[in-house]
């Protein structure tokens, strides 16, 4: 391994993790998400070695390795694919500019938390080499050839919320993006004194490996049907509810209820951004209950502990909102909790989630800050 003492760095990046408060698997959808970057993020050190490998630490998972910029190919160890993957597209994009480079990964985002550490890390990398070796991509290809990268070498076929927001994030400002266009607007947010609080279920998930690349083929066949009698339509979030109610009947019943959770939570999105810029917090908190609701039920990504822990935020008047973030099957619940009651919050679940599920509960508590930058 790389020795971290004596290790001096030509480059270093920070590059957050994400949470999202709403807009949840909208994004392969062409909808509208509201995420942000967080303060709790995955650090990365670079330094040329002028030769034509490449050698990367990670000190949380106390393992390293070495890449032949030659032969960047799959391997069997999942978190070295999303290096080799992130090589790989720059290749695509810059042919023959990559030149051996050493790189040690510290971390303090937890990983299959449902906070994107795999964007943080992609992202990351692309930055930190961009500026490496002076490369010049853009914001947009840094995002582009990360997602790229969950889909050729990771298997999942996500859409861009994750890696856009680990790149455009803002310190205070969530960022409310239209999935088709990549528009977005910075929305300036002070929930004071409120908090984020997220509870991680440590129910772990792989992405890949799970329902989620199902969900999407399922939107892709609700969209397809739609599309013989109405072309006009891109994507599931644009079709309206009357339309898609035409179909109920042709539809079966597992794929309506997705094409109407992703017309939902469209609409909810929308109607959350609305609130958050009347000072209107109930309303929105009761847009995340809403989604978790449709999440549960219409989508099923949720689990039996995420269920739980949402339910118990139910009646108590210092929780605002909460849901499951991120894509399913496990992860985090996010919750804004006011400040005089974070604590007792936080015991109160704990101790009940150990008591019903015999394992435990993780805590964090976030702010929302800037995306990845060079430090």
């Amino acid at each position: 391994m790389l020795a971290v003492n004596s290790f001096v760095s030509e480059v270093v990046v920070q590059s957050p993790g994400r949470i999202n408060f709403i807009g949840e698997h909208l994004d392969y959808n062409g909808g509208h998400v509201l995420p942000a970057a967080m303060n709790q993020k995955i650090t990365l050190k670079f330094r040329k070695n002028n030769s034509h490998m490449c050698h990367v630490t990670s000190i949380l998972l106390k393992n390293d390795f070495k890449i032949d910029l030659n032969n960047l190919v799959k391997t069997d160890t999942q978190w070295h694919n999303f290096i080799l993957g992130v090589l790989f597209h720059i290749n695509v994009l810059k042919p023959n500019i990559l030149k051996g480079f050493d790189c040690i990964i510290e971390s303090d985002l937890a990983l299959g938390a449902g906070l994107s550490s795999s964007a943080a890390l992609e992202c990351g990398l692309a930055k930190g080499i961009n500026e490496l070796f002076k490369i010049g991509l853009t914001d947009t290809e840094l995002i582009e050839l990360s997602r790229d990268t969950e889909h050729t070498f990771i298997g999942a076929k996500c859409g861009i919320m994750d890696q856009f927001a680990v790149i455009k994030g803002k310190k205070n400002h969530l960022l409310f993006l239209n999935c088709e266009t990549l528009a977005y607007d910075l929305i300036e947010v002070d929930f004071k004194p409120y908090i984020i609080v997220l509870l991680n279920s440590n129910v772990s998930h792989n992405l890949a490996n799970s329902a989620y690349n199902r969900r999407r083929d399922e939107c892709s066949i609700a969209l397809t049907i739609i599309k013989k009698k109405y072309p006009n339509y891109k994507f599931l979030s644009k079709v309206p509810l009357e339309i898609l109610n035409e179909f109920e009947h042709v539809l079966s019943d597992e794929i309506y209820h997705r094409a109407l959770y992703v017309i939902e939570e469209n609409k909810r999105s929308i109607n959350a951004v609305a609130h958050l810029k009347n000072f209107d917090f109930i309303n929105f908190g009761n847009c995340l209950y809403q989604s978790h609701y449709g999440l549960q039920q219409h989508y099923e990504v949720s689990c039996e502990e995420l269920d739980f822990l949402v339910e118990l935020t139910k009646g108590l008047d210092y929780v605002l909102g909460s849901r499951m973030m991120g894509g399913g099957f496990g992860g985090c619940t996010i919750n804004i909790v006011h400040s005089t009651h974070v604590d007792q919050f936080i015991e109160d679940t704990k101790g009940a989630y150990r008591k019903t599920y015999n394992k435990e509960l993780s805590a964090i508590i976030t702010t929302i800050d800037d995306g990845a930058c060079i430090v």
